[in-house]
């Protein structure tokens, strides 16, 4: 019959005739399967188990979010920690570096003090030498003067006195006392 109805529409060249079956279109049939697919589904309850599943999932997703959130606060506090350290460590470095150079000053003052009193100790000992050599000089010109004077008074005592100027020097430092 249904070749019939297309033969008769064919003859009449209007319009084409859709095919049926079962006093359906095919529209509705397709409709009819999805209505029943999606009461399959109700009663499986398989929007339960998707609703379950997005909600599982956006569980976890949260979950992992505040995860992440402490890692930020956690990590900020860490950057937060060493930029503090590394402050403090450049604080440290400067005053290490002032202190050493405050030590530097004092020691090179004290070597500077040191080496004047040195200076001045070997330069008094150095005047103490050359006066010492100075006086040891004189008294032994001294002590060569009065040989050689002794020596010449001496001959000179010899060449001009006798027995007779003797006695007469004898007597005079005798009436002396």
């Amino acid at each position: 019959m249904a070749n019939l109805l297309l033969l008769a529409a064919a003859a009449e060249g209007a319009h084409e005739v859709e095919p049926i079956a079962l006093g359906m279109t095919p529209g509705m049939w397709v409709a009819l399967s999805m209505a029943v697919l999606i009461a399959i589904m109700v009663w499986k309850k398989v929007p339960g188990v998707v609703t379950s599943g997005l909600d599982s999932s956006i569980a976890e997703i949260r979950k992992q979010l505040d995860e992440a959130k402490s890692l930020r606060a956690e990590a900020e506090a860490l950057r937060k920690e060493y930029s503090d350290k590394i402050a403090n460590a450049e604080k440290e470095a400067a005053d290490m570096l002032a202190h050493a150079r405050h030590e530097a000053d004092a020691i090179v003052a004290k070597a500077e003090t040191d080496t004047a009193d040195l200076v001045a100790r070997r330069e008094k000992m150095a005047e103490d030498k050359i006066a010492a050599a100075e006086r040891g000089a004189v008294a032994e010109l001294r002590a060569k003067a009065a040989d050689v004077a002794a020596t010449a008074a001496r001959g000179l005592i010899q060449a001009n006195h006798d027995a007779k100027a003797d006695k007469a020097l004898v007597d005079g430092a005798i009436a002396g006392l």
